[in-house]
């Protein structure tokens, strides 16, 4: 009986697992770039720890079961949650500001569709204790800036930009009492995916008000933040909201990366936690889904029984990215390395074999990435095994060494061959690798 893997998840063979660390290792490195610490937590959760985010909705959309004890657990699906439990289990420990990153597995029990599966790998990145727009620029730039290094440049992508507390105060403006908002923002959240008709049909249906609707519609295509102004009732919620965004894209400007962000109120992110900013980045042509998105969640923490602590962050999931960067052309499985061999050791004959393997050992015990063949034979064939493993060196042991106890050392980008001693054969690989 041959058994498949389960739809929605991957196997990893040793190419797409080198693309796989090529996409995590460059988000470590932009998260250390910009001062974030890494951290990660469980795989699995109380099951209610998911329903107090995102309500009891969430059951079905997560493979969640039964201990033996009876404990009703899920797997994660993201790690939100958990860094809210993790922080207010420690609070008053932990110094702030707390940056912090993590690129979590986590598992969805949804449809498996292009760019979304049941198991992918996620880069969070968060800011606690920082109620200023500062933070959340930070966030955006920190998503930018690893971007941007991939070689996807403003053409490419942009980060669409827009505030919970900017929409809120504009809705309470235009006639929307503050208990109807949490039902209407799952609404406008549609807009980008919803023909223009059918927004509009779904948004009189939300707002009956058609004097309302059209003031929402309004507002909805606004490409500037300076233009809401005009549309101001004067209320001082909103004149504070518009100034916050304001000066978030001047701090966004004065990172150099203002070419790669916009003003869109269409940008809602459904979740009723977000309080402030909220972002999603996304290619230019539009095919695809989000490739990040995140925001300010100043309640978040209190939700979960401890202080009211303001916090933004971000997530980016692997699926979407690893399609775009294939699209432009930025990853290609060639370049990509799946096993580093810094020197391989070949024998010219059996004799010689104990000796290879003594080597290799020795050449590892000295940090050095060495491999050997197994079977040995022709000379020629460990030389192919060698320039197909990538190794930038071959040690060859020969009658050089009985005869002399030297090695000969091949050099494979050039071909040049030299006998070295064993002192200056680790003299140089040592010297190579640091």
């Amino acid at each position: 009986m041959k058994i498949k893997a389960v739809k929605g998840t991957r196997d990893f063979y040793p190419q797409p697992m080198a693309v796989r660390n090529f996409i995590i290792d460059g988000w470590k490195e932009a998260s250390l770039r910009n001062g974030f610490e890494e951290y990660d937590g469980p795989i699995f959760e109380y099951l209610k720890m998911y329903q107090v985010k995102s309500g009891d909705e969430i059951v079905e959309q997560l493979f969640n079961f039964e201990d033996r004890g009876g404990r009703h657990l899920a797997i994660r699906p993201e790690i939100t949650p958990t860094l809210a439990r993790m922080v207010n289990q420690q609070i008053n420990a932990l110094p702030r500001p707390i940056k912090w990153f993590s690129v979590p597995r986590l598992c969805r029990a949804e449809r498996p569709q292009k760019g979304r599966l049941r198991e992918f790998f996620q880069w969070n990145i968060d800011i606690i204790g920082v109620d200023s727009v500062l933070a959340d620029a930070e966030v955006i730039f920190t998503s930018i800036d690893y971007l941007r290094g991939l070689g996807l440049d403003a053409d490419d992508i942009k980060a669409r930009i827009s505030s919970r507390k900017l929409l809120a105060a504009f809705l309470k403006s235009a006639g929307i009492a503050e208990d109807q908002l949490e039902s209407i923002y799952p609404v406008l959240d549609k807009k980008p995916k919803l023909p223009p008709e059918a927004f509009d049909e779904l948004l009189l249906k939300s707002i009956p008000d058609s004097d309302i609707a059209e003031k929402v519609q309004k507002f909805m295509v606004l490409d500037d933040v300076a233009k809401i102004a005009a549309m101001s009732d004067g209320s001082e919620e909103l004149e504070d909201a518009i100034a916050e965004l304001a000066e978030l894209f001047r701090i966004l400007d004065n990172m150099g990366i203002a070419d790669y962000c916009v003003f869109d109120p269409g940008i809602v992110r459904g979740l009723a936690y977000y309080t402030g900013v909220v972002f999603e980045v996304h290619d230019v042509v539009g095919e695809l889904r989000a490739l990040c998105g995140g925001g300010r969640y100043d309640n978040l923490l209190s939700d979960f029984g401890g202080p009211s602590v303001p916090a933004t962050g971000m997530g980016m999931g692997d699926c979407v990215l690893e399609i775009l960067l294939r699209e432009k052309g930025l990853l290609k499985d060639d370049k990509l390395q799946t096993k580093k061999i810094d020197c391989f050791v070949a024998y010219a004959s059996g004799e010689f074999a104990g000796e290879a393997v003594k080597l290799t050992a020795e050449l590892r015990g000295l940090g050095v990435f060495t491999d050997f063949s197994y079977k040995g034979g022709n000379l020629g064939k460990q030389l192919k095994k060698a320039a197909s493993a990538g190794a930038s060196h071959t040690v060859i042991i020969g009658q050089e060494f009985a005869d002399g106890g030297k090695y000969v050392l091949k050099t494979m980008a050039t071909g040049d061959q030299a006998e070295v001693t064993p002192e200056s054969l680790y003299e140089m690989v040592t010297r190579d690798k640091g």
